[in-house]
């Protein structure tokens, strides 16, 4: 991972955490991730992978989306391709890219994927995200998705709608990368 945008993950999780007079007792509860892995990430000793920052932001109460957001960046209804925030899972090497475009209201966030072959990421229950929705949209590649016991298969084309907080599995059983399209629906507050 770039070691500025750790150092501005690990900034981002404590400002986050003060700002809602959280402790680091109260986030590693909340989100079931160590006191100590919280305070390596925020210090940018230790890179989150993608589930443990999918917990940190369920438990702060946001998306991966409104995360990586930046704050003072000029609102716009266009997200210019260049502009749109890229971050590489450091254990799987999955590449997310923030599509929608930033400081919109509206509770949808759209997010492009590349899931590398065979590669695999689980996201726990977590019932921080239980009102949030996706849908996932295969465009190239083959993924595995796994939800609660039921595991579907998706090709090139295929949708899928799965609850967030249900927790879930994402697989590519594949031998080239999947490329797809994650349509987060955040719910009503």
């Amino acid at each position: 991972m770039d070691d500025d945008l750790e150092i501005a993950i690990g900034a981002r999780i404590k400002q986050l955490r003060i700002a809602r007079g959280m402790t680091l007792d109260e986030l590693a509860n909340a989100s079931a991730v160590s006191r100590a892995m919280i305070s390596r990430i925020e210090r940018a000793e230790a890179s989150p992978t993608a589930s443990l920052l999918a917990r940190l932001c369920a438990a702060l109460g946001l998306s991966l989306s409104a995360f990586f957001a930046e704050e003072d960046r000029e609102v716009s209804p266009l997200s210019r391709h260049k502009d749109q925030q890229v971050w590489r899972d450091p254990e799987t090497g999955y590449v997310r890219r923030a599509v929608s475009p930033l400081g919109m209201e509206t509770p949808v966030d759209l997010v492009e994927v590349t899931f590398p072959a065979g590669a695999r990421v689980s996201f726990p229950p977590n019932a921080g995200s239980k009102n949030m929705t996706q849908h996932i949209w295969l465009f190239e590649g083959e993924m595995e998705m796994t939800s609660g016991e039921t595991v579907h298969h998706l090709k090139p084309g295929d949708c899928l709608f799965i609850p967030v907080g249900d927790g879930h599995v994402f697989h590519n059983p594949g031998g080239t990368p999947a490329r797809y399209c994650v349509v987060l629906d955040r719910g009503r507050p």
